[in-house]
């Protein structure tokens, strides 16, 4: 099955649920999947096919580059760099949402990559007011926390060596637990990108970061080399793997990708 095809098919899924949607707020998909899942690309094509449409990248709500230095001052050094919950302006994505459902048109927070920062304001998107299709899409959109038990084990080498107390990966899963869950409480349908296993993800997000160093600066502060790739998917291999497990069996709709990100099948309701 080709992409278009899952395009296709999601257009054909959302449209009644849009008809059935209350007129006073938006309709809000939350699309999750994995770095480098296609996640930008379906969102992208369902807002060229239905109007008063708007894009929020959970990427676009991290903290600055300067609160991330606080919390790695304050809580734990891994907390400097960008990705897992706990270095999401997650308030700010919530006064979105609040915004939106008032019928109002609203500014959509824009993070710059390539600087590991915030973009300025007037670099900011715009939703427009009477938004009918909210697409929220993001590596954990939806992710709910792993039971304690399951954080003792560290998972990778960074766990193993840069959080051998657990300190860092339980302060993750306990804010994941917290203020996220009333950020993805907003989702009226959620739909999975499931990515064969974690093992495909630091490929899919060389590619990313390869395709942002040909369009960016060579001298910018946030670019990455592929050895630095794979050190910063570590932050991120412990709630992808869970997701992968725990959230096909409650989304409402589960594409399933191969490794070259063809599609295996679409199941949903």
């Amino acid at each position: 099955m080709s992409r278009e095809a899952l395009l296709d098919a999601t257009e054909a899924w959302l449209a009644p649920l849009l008809r059935e949607a209350p007129a006073d707020r938006p309709l809000v998909l939350g699309l999750c999947g994995a770095q480098g899942s296609g996640k930008s690309t379906l969102a992208a094509g369902l807002a060229e096919r239905f109007e008063r449409t708007a894009i929020l990248s959970l990427d676009d709500l991290y903290r600055t580059k300067a609160e991330r230095a606080a919390l790695a001052r304050t809580v734990h050094p891994l907390f400097a760099t960008r990705g897992v919950p706990g270095t999401h302006d997650v308030p700010l994505g919530l006064a979105t949402f609040a915004a939106l459902d008032r019928g109002e048109a609203a500014a959509l927070p824009r993070f710059d990559k390539a600087c590991d920062d915030r973009a300025p304001a007037d670099q900011w998107g715009h939703a427009p007011a009477g938004t009918r299709l909210l697409i929220f899409e993001g590596w954990c959109v939806g992710a709910r926390p792993e039971a304690e038990e399951a954080l003792a084990a560290p998972i990778n080498a960074l766990e193993r060596e840069e959080d051998a107390d657990g300190i860092w990966r339980r302060a993750v899963n306990a804010a994941l637990a917290g203020d996220y869950q009333r950020l993805f409480a907003r989702i009226d349908r959620l739909m999975l990108l499931a990515a064969p296993g974690f093992e495909v993800v630091q490929g899919w997000r060389i590619e990313q970061e390869r395709a942002l160093r040909g369009r960016t600066a060579p001298d910018a502060p946030g670019l990455m080399s592929d050895a630095k790739v794979a050190r910063f998917i570590q932050h991120y291999e412990r709630l992808t793997r869970h997701i992968l497990t725990e959230m096909p069996g409650r989304a409402d709709r589960v594409a399933r990708l191969a490794a070259d990100r063809s599609l295996l099948s679409d199941d949903g309701s």
